[in-house]
Formats: C-alpha cells, sequence, structure tokens
C-alpha cells in the first residue's frame, strides 16, 4: 500500500521531533527490535530500501529489502555521517541550511562523496547520554525515508 509524500517539515518541526523521540535507552536487543519494525513497515509498503543501525562505531542492525542496491548502502554512510558530525538528523542538518538562504553542499565545506545532508538518518538519543548513534533508511526519496525513520522511532516508543 502507498502512502502519500510527506511535504517538507520545518526546522521547528524537525527539532521537535528530535525531542520527542529520545529514548530511555538503547541496547542491542533495541536495535534488533527497531531494525525488525522498520523492514516489517518497509515490506508492507513494497519499499526498496536498506536498513542500517548503529551505536558508536558497530553496526548493529543492516537489512537490504528487494530493489535496493549497492548505491543505498553509500547514501546510508553519506547520510549517517552527517549525524555523527551534527547530532542532529540528516533532513534537520540540510533544512536549516536551506533556512539560511544556502544549501549543505554550498556552504558546509564538507566533501559531498562522503556526507549527504538528505533525509533518511536519524540520531539515536538516550536521555541523559545525548546521541549515541544512528537509525538511517536509503531508497525512498528523501522525505519519504525520513518520515519512515520518524514513524518506527514513534512505535518503537510506545513498545
Amino acid at each position: 500500500m502507498s502512502t502519500p509524500s510527506p511535504t517538507a517539515p520545518t526546522v521547528a518541526e524537525l527539532e521537535e521531533q528530535e525531542r520527542r523521540l529520545t529514548l530511555p535507552r538503547f541496547t542491542h536487543a533495541d536495535a534488533w527490535t527497531l531494525g525488525t519494525l522498520l523492514v516489517e513497515l518497509a515490506r508492507d509498503r513494497d519499499a526498496p530500501v536498506a536498513v542500517d543501525i548503529r551505536r558508536g562505531g558497530q553496526q548493529l542492525f543492516h537489512a537490504a529489502l528487494p530493489g535496493s542496491t549497492p548505491d543505498n548502502d553509500a547514501w546510508i554512510d553519506r547520510k549517517r555521517r552527517v549525524v555523527e558530525r551534527y547530532a542532529a538528523s540528516s533532513l534537520l542538518v540540510g533544512t536549516r541550511f536551506r533556512a539560511k538562504g544556502t544549501t549543505f553542499e554550498e556552504s558546509s565545506r564538507l566533501d559531498p562523496d562522503t556526507y549527504a545532508a538528505h533525509g533518511g538518518a536519524f540520531p539515536l538519543t538516550v536521555e541523559g547520554a545525548g546521541v549515541i548513534g544512528t537509525v538511517v533508511v536509503s531508497g525512498l526519496p528523501q522525505l519519504e525515508d525520513h518520515a519512515l525513520v520518524v514513524e518506527a522511532l514513534t512505535r518503537f516508543k510506545t513498545l
């Protein structure tokens, strides 16, 4: 079943998502639960995505669904590096640059082959610890990648 394309959220809306989706903890078992939830949501929509979850430098979950390609893994790496550098979602970082009348590519002074401020990478933030990792989806248009991660994190928080 196809979902309607989301509209571009504002800086304030994206910042509120990050506050709302702060977690009380994040374990290896939580990575499996969140990752399988993302895979289930993507399968329900026939979404050709790759999913990656990391804590610190360790990859805790990775899945590539039918239709995804090695390019999705390259996008995952580029979007993940933005979250690691800015401690904010890749969509929020790009939106902040656009709100200033520029783009990430023009003004960040970072190599676009290494960093991509496109939606789909979200910080895993734990209360009292800050950003401890990332969850990334690649394979859909950037707003849909971001929305899928937010939906999964929202559901994950209620488990």
